[in-house]
């Protein structure tokens, strides 16, 4: 039987039981900011003893012995395990009727990813992507925001880690990137170039993709995991304006063109253009600090609960995981 939203039964008040499966690195963090949600943990899932210790050390949650298990005891899912395992945790939740909360990227391939998206619709399931740098206070101070890029510059470096290496840097670090590029273009890819090298592993360690959009707009990317610095910013030119955006220090800065009176003319900095002399005006927006990953998994509840629209579908962990493949394989040549 399909399950209905808790609206619809007339049971707001009701828990929505949630089931994580996978309590890694990323499921550990999971695992605590669910506590700030208002899901009812019902249990974990993980076949690793080491983190099976952890749940019993810290919480207070069952350990389930078989993933289908917790399927079968929950209304929804939150998939935080190794990439390669997303399809099939995820597919088994979706046709139950359980809905899933899926961590990015949303499975190894794109036939798997189109899979899942065609079983969302056919069981009318809710299905959120973790792309959680959406959720970035940065990028959330533009939400009141035009925003029309005309060139696009993103940097996000990491130094070297083991986790993540079981797929490219693509599909590790840049693919936070791609989501959030194709958000604020919202255009059709024309072309793609890229380079990429394999340094410590068997797949691209640094990479660095030049996007081309049916609007115009360009965006070079490049994302390595062998940096000795951290970085994660992403600068936007549009008309008469620049938009930086750290993610890291979690800041933005606007940089504006504007007309000048007179009296301006003699206050603030001011430069001569083709058009006449402009003002120069910088403004920060407010930031609002927040816990980005908690704010996902409630998003995700709010979903369900108000039978609303999921804040990252499935089609957009399908656009971005369409648009890593393609740099890869321009890699490759």
């Amino acid at each position: 039987m399909q399950l209905q939203s808790f609206s619809e039964l007339g049971t707001l008040d009701k828990k929505i039981k949630l089931g994580l499966l996978g309590v890694g690195h990323l499921g550990k963090i999971h695992m605590k900011c669910l506590q700030s949600t208002d899901f009812e943990l019902v249990g974990v899932y993980d076949p690793d003893p080491v983190a099976q210790k952890f749940v019993m050390d810290n919480y207070s949650v069952p350990i389930f012995d078989s993933a289908d298990e917790l399927i079968d005891a929950v209304d929804a899912v939150d998939i935080v395990s190794a990439t390669i395992t997303h399809y099939d945790l995820a597919i088994k939740a979706i046709n139950k009727g359980k809905h899933a909360f899926i961590e990015k990227p949303i499975c190894s391939t794109i036939e798997e990813a189109k899979v899942l998206v065609k079983a969302t619709r056919e069981q009318k399931v809710k299905v959120q992507v973790g792309h959680v740098e959406r959720y970035n206070p940065a990028i959330v101070s533009l939400k009141d925001r035009k925003v029309q890029p005309k060139f696009i510059e993103g940097h996000r470096l990491t130094t070297f880690n083991t986790r993540g290496n079981d797929v490219s840097v693509m599909l590790d670090l840049m693919i936070h990137d791609l989501d959030l590029v194709l958000q604020l273009v919202d255009s059709e890819v024309l072309d793609v170039q890229a380079n990429g090298v394999c340094v410590v592993n068997d797949t691209p360690d640094i990479c660095n993709a030049r996007i081309t959009f049916q609007n115009g707009c360009v965006a070079n990317l490049t994302a390595s995991r062998i940096s000795m610095k951290e970085m994660r910013k992403l600068r936007m030119f549009q008309g008469n304006e620049y938009i930086s955006l750290d993610f890291l220090k979690k800041e933005t800065q606007i940089v504006k063109l504007e007309e000048v009176s007179d009296e301006e003319a003699v206050n603030h900095m001011t430069i001569d253009t083709s058009t006449g002399k402009k003002i120069i005006n910088v403004v920060m927006p407010d930031i609002v600090e927040n816990n980005a990953i908690v704010d996902e998994l409630t998003d995700f509840y709010n979903a369900i609960r108000d039978n609303i629209a999921v804040s990252v579908p499935v089609e957009a962990g399908l656009k971005a995981l369409e648009l890593a493949y393609l740099i890869e394989e321009k890699i490759k040549g």
